[in-house]
């Protein structure tokens, strides 16, 4: 099944990027019909439940394939897994109505999701500065207003999961809730686009008395912390296993140029700051992918996996741009420019080392709970 992913990803998805990277009617169409053929060749929605139309492989299973998907940043979309998160999120905290309303259409690529939690004026580590407000109607309604930033896919979404103060005042560790926001609801709007070094996909967002059916909260008020942990370990497990894939992709360059490109002094291979390169490199790969790999052990089991998500999410941005820079390196003027996917990962990589937490927050949230292990 790997093989036939990578093989997919490698014939059909990565010849599409650059329509897919430019965005617009174009690319949604050309997103559809790769859908339809990750469909027919039953390749469709891997991880996500029987349930919900997927094809249930467990996380164990699944981590080699999530490699071979993110080899390109459009082959989850294309395969069906972008939804995992929002899906199984609504799905597991979600009433009724709300789970009969969406997880099924997210996981057929009938909807598409964003999740809004970082804000403009607040530190995106620090999401009890909340100041997005969801204020409570007399029918049990809600109201949201606040602005949201960096949301990743915010322009064509047709859902939002906003973190929002119900209670108390930025600051207040009690008083956040999350609640589906359908983008189409008066109020809603897409502010601006944030290229990131340049590359489309993140957006600025804002809710004006934004009204959201009382049944669209998910899990209790004021529960909003202990869901988005659960979330955010499972994304930032997927983005290593992802960008593992991306690192590979870069290296398989990197050592083809190596044989492939012949100067006066023979070919690249032979130049022994290249086999530095290709050795370093390697490296880097091999000691963070068992990293990641236990981090998704972890969670897939169902143990506590703070320490081992901090660990992969540093090592797989790190490693990252780390493998794409050398195999810059080794490609000269020619990984500068738009012929290579090499840019890209670079960018990738260190936009890895902010987003979803820069590697700061993960230092010192890892040391911290590892020395208390010792305090006794």
């Amino acid at each position: 099944m790997r093989d036939r992913v990578a093989e997919f990803v490698r014939s059909r998805v990565m010849p599409c990027e650059p329509v897919l990277d430019a965005g617009g009617p174009r690319a949604a169409a050309v997103l559809r019909e790769l859908q339809e053929q990750a469909r027919e060749e039953g390749l469709w929605a891997l991880p996500l439940g029987a349930e919900l139309g997927g094809q249930g492989l467990p996380l164990a299973q699944y981590v080699g394939i999530a490699e071979a998907e993110g080899a390109s940043e459009h082959g989850p979309a294309a395969l069906g897994s972008a939804s995992l998160l929002d899906a199984t999120m609504i799905r597991r905290h979600g009433g009724d109505r709300v789970r009969g309303l969406y997880p099924g259409r997210l996981a057929a690529g009938e909807l598409r999701a964003c999740y809004a939690m970082t804000e403009p004026d607040a530190p995106g580590t620090e999401p009890l500065c909340t100041a997005t407000r969801a204020e409570e109607q007399p029918d049990g309604s809600w109201r949201v207003s606040g602005r949201k930033w960096f949301i990743s896919g915010a322009a064509g979404a047709d859902l939002v999961t906003v973190l929002a103060r119900t209670d108390g005042e930025p600051g207040d560790r009690e008083g956040l809730s999350l609640l589906v926001v359908p983008t189409g609801s008066p109020g809603f709007r897409v502010v601006r686009e944030l290229p990131v070094f340049g590359a489309t996909g993140q957006w600025e967002i804002e809710f004006d008395r934004v009204a959201v059916p009382a049944d669209h909260l998910l899990g209790r008020r004021g529960q909003a912390l202990a869901i988005a942990a659960e979330r955010l370990r499972l994304g930032r497990t997927l983005r290593c296993l992802r960008w593992l894939g991306q690192a590979q992709r870069a290296f398989d360059l990197m050592c083809e140029r190596a044989n492939s490109h012949t100067g006066s002094r023979g070919p690249l291979a032979g130049h022994q700051l290249v086999q530095q390169h290709v050795f370093e490199a390697l490296l880097a790969l091999r000691t963070t992918r068992p990293l990641v790999h236990e981090a998704a052990a972890r969670i897939g089991a169902g143990e506590d996996a703070h320490v081992e998500v901090g660990l992969a999410k540093v090592a797989a941005a790190r490693m990252l741009q780390q493998v794409a820079d050398a195999a810059i390196q080794v490609h000269g003027a020619a990984g500068l420019g738009p012929d290579t996917p090499l840019p890209a990962l670079l960018r990738t990589g260190r936009a890895a080392r902010i987003l979803d937490g820069p590697d700061e927050l993960h230092i010192t949230s890892v040391a911290r709970r590892v020395i208390r292990t010792y305090a006794t």
